[in-house]
């Protein structure tokens, strides 16, 4: 079974840092995009972060110069550093892969998401 677990969530004053963490496990050959998305209460799911296999990243407009993505290929990892926290940051954060498995199934992958919440 594949499968992408989140860790780092928490509680955390505005101002501060988290840093989230995206490991994927079972039958993998390869991952392409990796990416992290967000879901506030009463609103869509927005993009946050996303990396490419070759290391190239692209940001929402409301994380640039805060959030930083970065992933290991060896290990099947991928984290988001978030520094300079705001309250409307508060969102359920959620780990996306886009995996290839050695029989060639290629599929989209999610976690089960992580809390984050900034208070004021």
């Amino acid at each position: 079974q594949v499968r992408l677990l989140e860790s780092g969530g928490g509680l955390v004053q505005a101002g501060g840092s988290l840093r989230l963490s995206c490991a994927g496990s079972g039958s993998i050959r390869s991952i392409s995009t990796m990416g992290w998305y967000r879901q506030a209460p009463g609103k869509q799911r927005e993009l946050v972060a996303t990396i490419s296999d070759g290391g190239s990243t692209d940001y929402a407009d409301s994380v640039k110069g805060r959030f930083t993505i970065s992933r290991d290929n060896a290990k099947n990892m991928v984290y988001l550093q978030m520094n300079s926290l705001k309250p409307e940051d508060t969102a359920v954060y959620s780990c996306h892969a886009r995996v290839t498995t050695p029989s060639l199934n290629t599929f989209d992958l999610w976690g089960q998401g992580t809390q984050v919440t900034v208070s004021s």
